[in-house]
């Protein structure tokens, strides 16, 4: 794909369905007694991977446009899959299934694709282990994982890293858990699995970075409709923050505390972005629009990180068209994402003439400096395509992309989306 800087950004979109959201409403509304409507779901590839696993286990989901309706199983009515379950690109999927999965009374096996295989399992596969799960990663870590589901016993865990699906993977598996599950965390993670486990009935408590669960009989099916993805709205801000004579606002996006991250960093390096809160619910959402400005470089880490950690590619775009040095740091879980997203931009930022520099847990970016399009590679990385094409968008001269259909994993419309403001 070729894409041209851009003369100014200007207009109203609607961005891709939170992600995470429509993975956990088709998961947990499975579980549930009777139907789950899950409004706005996204028909993107890892969350339709969420689905096929779930039909393979018996549990009869409809697609009907952007609605997914699922016919509810209830607590103990999943079913062996005859064979394998495949999650193709999505780390949540393959993550949380196995909390969900190792209590159920029957065996399975999960895999994915060549990407998901080197991605580290263990730190899901030992807590679940000491709940008396019996779980099997190849050569200990990794898909495909075998599971000989089994009757689990709460404990109290502390993550070793601040991670939504780890800590969603512990909580699904308290569930079904004799006793309460405690899971601690050293900082504040997103909260969806939470939040919508609350909202069909589940036995779950949060007290400051203590989340509780306790074993639950019974979940009822509800209504969702999913806000759109900020993690996917991302990439259009910073666009419009970096190409001149540019303001966009983007309608229904979901600003849940825990994911907001990307909008403090942003704001701490000068953008112009207002906020107008239209939706409430279990997930809060609003309108964000956003203006062209002068942005400055930043430091970015500690209890931020959490909340932006998908975003942290594109923020790096953004530190490039920044005056200044911008830093990101304790960012180690870019490693072990689709691709190795601190090695990725680095080298993909230099190819455009960037000074940046590849640290252990992330990136130092002395931006300000003139940003030239080249041929990009994506990895297969989605979020690494998206970056580079917003970069490309402010660049001088034009830009490839060596594989744009990555972007189909979480975001299909991404450059229909982009062409209607351009």
């Amino acid at each position: 794909m070729e894409i041209t800087p851009s003369k100014g950004l200007r207009g109203e979109i609607s961005p891709a369905p939170d992600k995470s959201i429509s993975h956990r409403a088709v998961m947990i509304g499975s579980i549930a007694k009777g139907k789950t409507v899950v409004n706005n779901f996204l028909m993107g590839g890892d969350c339709l991977s969420t689905v096929e696993c779930f039909r393979k286990m018996g549990v009869e989901i409809g697609i009907s446009e952007d609605r997914v309706t699922v016919s509810g199983v209830g607590m103990r009515g999943l079913k062996a899959p005859r064979e394998i379950l495949y999650t193709g690109n999505s780390g949540t999927t393959t993550r949380l299934l196995c909390g969900l999965l190792a209590p159920q009374q029957f065996s399975c096996v999960l895999d994915g694709d060549e990407s998901i295989r080197k991605r580290p399992m263990k730190r899901v596969i030992a807590p679940l282990r000491a709940m008396g799960a019996r779980i099997e990663g190849t050569d200990g870590d990794f898909t495909p994982i075998r599971i000989d589901g089994t009757d689990l016993v709460g404990i109290e865990y502390e993550l070793p890293v601040a991670s939504a699906q780890l800590k969603s993977a512990l909580i699904l598996a308290g569930l079904y858990a004799d006793g309460n599950t405690t899971v601690i965390e050293p900082k504040p993670s997103r909260n969806h699995t939470e939040l919508m486990i609350k909202g069909f009935g589940g036995n779950i408590s949060v007290e400051k970075n203590r989340i509780t669960v306790t074993g639950t009989e019974e979940l009822s099916g509800q209504e969702i409709r999913v806000p759109g993805d900020i993690s996917s709205a991302a990439f259009f801000m910073v666009a419009a923050l970096i190409v001149p004579n540019s303001e966009i606002t983007i309608r229904n996006v979901g600003l849940n505390e825990t994911r907001t991250g990307i909008i403090d960093a942003l704001r701490a390096m000068g953008a112009s972005i207002e906020i107008e809160k239209t939706g409430s619910g279990i997930e809060p959402s609003g309108n964000i629009t956003v203006k062209h400005s002068t942005l400055r470089g930043a430091e970015i880490g500690g209890d931020l990180i959490p909340r932006l950690i998908d975003e942290l590619p594109v923020i790096a775009v953004a530190a490039a068209f920044a005056e200044g040095r911008t830093v990101i740091r304790d960012a180690q879980e870019l490693k072990v994402k689709e691709s190795n997203r601190i090695d990725a931009m680095e080298r993909e930022l230099k190819r455009a003439g960037v000074d940046v520099q590849a640290t252990d847990d992330g990136l130092i970016i002395q931006g300000g400096k003139p940003v030239h399009g080249a041929a990009f590679e994506t990895y297969g990385d989605h979020r690494i395509a998206m970056s580079m094409a917003v970069l490309a968008l402010a660049a001088d001269g034009k830009s490839t992309l060596d594989n744009h259909q990555c972007v189909d994993i979480s975001y299909p419309d991404f450059f229909e989306t982009l062409k209607k403001i351009t």
